[in-house]
């Protein structure tokens, strides 16, 4: 794999929300790298990022962001790469304030949103857009819905040899 993904989280704060998107993308072999950045304190730290972050072999950025939740907003207008928001959970409005500032992007800067503290599905859709032109994490992707079926089945197989609430 060549490409790389960027996970970039608001605040350290973040962090056990995007443990998720790490550990996926970790588990699909797939280069990373971690930082932490602001789109209100650090705006040129977070823009200048963005900006050089195809150069620097990157092919998809996940931006993780709480409350106010600018981050993704910020990064996709300074790149074009597929930019992926999580919107985290906060005392203030249970991240429904990160899910609406994340979500609603306007005409031209769009940034791919997964659920509140959604960061494992950040992490497989990013393995996604890198698998569109990579065969081997295509594989990897097709591997891991075939797993979940055969658990799924299995959980089924078990409910139904247990059938307690027929009695």
């Amino acid at each position: 794999m060549s490409k790389k993904v960027a996970v970039i989280m608001g605040s350290d704060s973040d962090l056990p929300t995007v443990k998720g998107a790490i550990t996926v993308l970790k588990g699909f072999g797939i280069p990373m790298e971690v930082h932490v950045m602001s789109a209100h304190r650090t705006p040129a730290i977070a823009c200048e990022f963005a900006t050089k972050a195809r150069l620097n072999g990157f092919g998809v950025i996940i931006a993780a962001a709480g409350k106010a939740a600018h981050l993704a907003g910020v990064l996709a207008a300074h790149t074009t790469l597929p930019v992926i928001g999580i919107p985290c959970k906060s005392s203030t409005l249970d991240g429904l304030d990160a899910l609406l500032s994340t979500v609603q992007m306007p005409k031209g800067i769009p940034v791919a949103t997964v659920a509140i503290d959604g960061a494992d599905n950040a992490g497989i859709l990013a393995a996604q857009i890198l698998g569109v032109f990579d065969e081997e994490m295509s594989e990897k992707l097709l591997k891991m819905k075939t797993d979940m079926v055969n658990e799924v089945i299995k959980k089924d197989e078990m409910l139904q040899t247990e059938m307690w609430w027929k009695m």
